[in-house]
């Protein structure tokens, strides 16, 4: 169990750091119990989301059918076998200790600080960080606790809890408490709001199949931009324009409910290919990542206005989202409005549309969406339940390609095997769990099915 001490002790040294600003790296300073002011500790969880940025970004499209490896071992993305393990250095490690970072930091700031709008945003990065782990390996150990005395280490269950139980006991209590503790106002330096925890938490309720509890989260989010208007400078509504989204002089635009800010000024933990040099080819293990079935996809939509964003016009194969000379000052997006309504519609098909009959009207609700894209409604183009419901998953993937999304559309809509052509096993809808974990815990904290 020494191991296990030097991993927990290695991290906890990183919670108790503490800065004045944001965009900038936290040093190791004092113990939680000599702190006053936990406005650095926050600054840190925050931080830590950095390092799992590009990870999430490989795993969501690169193992799905938007990005594509050409240099093995990465080619391993697309196999769906056991030697995707062999991945633990660059992505899943990174990712896995990144976010457990920002977790024992959000949790000094839960347990100590008094400022009670400091315990709603940590709260929010908790829900976040758990979410992305859930997602990407199912049950993972869950530590809600302020960093303790070294003595008590031995004392944690480092045993991986269900993935259902991180949601109901962790992710959704913390995502209630951070959409009641924050303000509604849109945030100019990219802090957690109400509406980024209340937009988050009907996603994670779209992602347990809980269409019943994610309605009325996700229609407060849908409604209230659209009361507020695209003149609005304090609240959400889409961007006039696709490309207005993306690029780093779009950071933090009104579109945008939470990003993970990213600077060229900030030095970054993760020391590996960053996601907007994948996306752009810049990388010789993906030199022309984008799949030829994205392509496709969009050819199907003549016109597409967000093929021309995506997809390097005349080749056909590089993504244009992010622009590489600026990639070190490109925001990570984690979640978006157009995101929030796509999954309203998907929830309103799924909770009033079982005889079709709402399907036109349901539709209509993407015609937003469509018209900056250059399309014309899909209201009238499905009169089932089940028509709508792909017709949605479709235009999630020509909205959000490249933004890390399609994978785990895929495994929660169960369409894995349909939309990438082939039989995958269960198994690999998940990734495994980092090696270095597994063997510091002497097989306490154990590996994913297939990976063994």
């Amino acid at each position: 169990m020494k191991k296990v001490y030097i991993i927990l002790f290695g991290l906890m040294l990183w919670t108790t750091a503490c800065e004045s600003s944001l965009d900038q790296v936290p040093p190791n300073i004092a113990s939680s119990d000599s702190l006053k002011d936990f406005q650095g500790v926050l600054n840190a969880a925050y931080y830590y989301q950095i390092g799992s940025v590009t990870p999430m970004a490989v795993m969501g499209d690169f193992r799905a059918d938007n990005a594509k490896m050409f240099e093995s071992p990465y080619t391993e993305f697309d196999i769906y076998g056991p030697n995707l393990a062999a991945m633990d250095n660059q992505f899943f490690r990174p990712f896995y200790s990144a976010l457990y970072k920002s977790i024992l930091s959000a949790n000094n700031v839960i347990g100590n600080s008094s400022n009670a709008t400091h315990v709603a945003e940590a709260k929010f990065l908790r829900a976040l960080s758990y979410f992305k782990l859930v997602r990407v390996f199912g049950d993972v150990v869950v530590f809600t606790g302020t960093t303790p005395n070294i003595a008590d280490i031995p004392t944690y269950n480092l045993k991986r809890q269900p993935a259902i139980n991180v949601y109901n006991n962790v992710i959704i209590p913390d995502l209630i408490a951070a959409r009641d503790g924050l303000s509604a106002t849109r945030s100019s330096t990219g802090r957690a709001t109400k509406y980024a925890a209340q937009g988050l938490l009907g996603k994670v309720y779209v992602q347990m199949g809980n269409f019943t509890l994610a309605e009325p989260e996700l229609a407060a989010v849908v409604n209230a931009a659209a009361a507020m208007g695209s003149s609005s400078t304090t609240q959400f509504h889409l961007r006039p324009t696709y490309a207005g989204v993306f690029g780093s002089t779009n950071d933090l635009n009104s579109e945008i409910l939470f990003a993970t800010q990213i600077s060229s000024s900030i030095v970054d933990e993760y020391g590996f290919s960053e996601f907007w040099s994948w996306y752009l080819g810049q990388d010789t293990k993906a030199p022309s990542p984008v799949d030829t079935r994205l392509i496709a996809a969009y050819d199907a939509n003549p016109g597409d206005l967000r093929k021309g964003v995506n997809i390097k016009t005349g080749t056909n194969n590089i993504s244009q989202k992010y622009d590489q000379a600026n990639g070190p000052n490109h925001d990570w997006i984690e979640l978006r409005l157009a995101d929030i309504i796509l999954l309203y519609a998907e929830t309103l098909n799924e909770n009033t549309n079982a005889n079709g009959t709402n399907s036109s009207s349901i539709l209509a609700r993407l015609d937003p969406i469509r018209t900056r894209a250059g399309l014309t409604s899909l209201s009238g183009t499905a009169t089932t339940q089940a028509a709508v419901r792909t017709a949605i998953l479709k235009e999630r993937r020509l909205e959000l390609a490249f933004e890390g999304q399609r994978w785990f559309d895929l495994v929660r809509t169960g369409t894995v095997n349909a939309e990438m052509g082939q039989t995958i096993n269960s198994n690999y809808h998940l990734f495994p769990i980092p090696i270095s974990e597994i063997l510091a815990t002497n097989g306490v904290i154990t590996q994913n099915a297939g990976y063994n």
